[in-house]
């Protein structure tokens, strides 16, 4: 393991699960742009500190940027629907979300304007009865992993959108079969972490959950987007 894999300031290394220790190793590397390769990323700064039954976790946002779907905000242009429904989304400190007209947007060019227009009516029905997340799960395509540009990201990204990453079950399982361990694809921040991609279908989504609850990723210029999780 090399000596510059520490946790992230403010996090802890160390994290207790079910009577058992897990240590979650966060990796830093370069600025991620569109022109890199995933593979070449997770040999280059994950694979040689990696050790068997070790499991590597990978932000969606990396895979997202080099899949090409991540966007200048200045080459966005909200439609009049994107900037309706913006009004009526809830405001997060914790990341835009589908809170901007640009993220409104992208969320409309992939999952259609008909599927948004008739998700936005039934979460607006299904509201009243204290029924949350409808829309996202009635719209599918992972538009809940869109997000948008945050004065805590790191530049240039910082101006940017993006969708959430295509097909990120296959892409886990080709960077295992590089790598030789076990991947996760998740969307972390500090106020909860989706998985949205696996190697083996039978990893515990809950266990992936509760292994980074407290996001050692952070969420700021770290440049951690991998991290190395080891049963201790």
């Amino acid at each position: 393991m090399s000596d510059n894999l520490e946790p992230n300031s403010g996090k802890n290394l160390i994290i207790e699960l079910n009577n058992h220790k897990y240590a979650r190793f966060p990796i830093r590397t370069h600025i991620i742009m569109k022109n890199d390769g995933i593979l070449d990323v997770c040999n280059k700064y994950a694979k040689p500190n990696l050790r068997g039954g070790d499991w590597l976790f990978i932000s969606e946002r990396i895979i997202a940027i080099m899949q090409g779907r991540a966007y200048p905000i200045c080459d966005i242009k909200p439609s009049w629907l994107a900037k309706f429904l913006v009004k009526f989304v809830h405001k997060s400190s914790y990341g835009i979300g589908l809170g901007s007209p640009w993220t409104m947007e992208l969320a409309i060019r992939e999952g259609g304007k008909l599927r948004i227009i008739l998700g936005a009516l039934f979460s607006a029905i299904t509201k009243i009865f204290g029924i949350k997340g409808f829309f996202y799960k009635f719209v599918g395509k992972n538009i809940n992993a869109i997000d948008g540009p945050c004065s805590y990201t790191i530049a240039p990204y910082n101006e940017y959108a993006k969708l959430g990453p295509a097909n990120p079950a296959k892409v886990a399982c080709e960077i295992k079969d590089a790598i030789g361990n076990e991947v996760i694809i998740i969307d972390a921040n500090d106020i909860g972490v989706v998985v949205l991609g696996k190697s083996r279908e039978d990893i515990s989504d809950e266990f992936c959950k509760k292994v980074f609850s407290d996001n050692p990723l952070g969420q700021s210029s770290e440049q951690t987007p991998l991290c190395i999780v080891r049963k201790i």
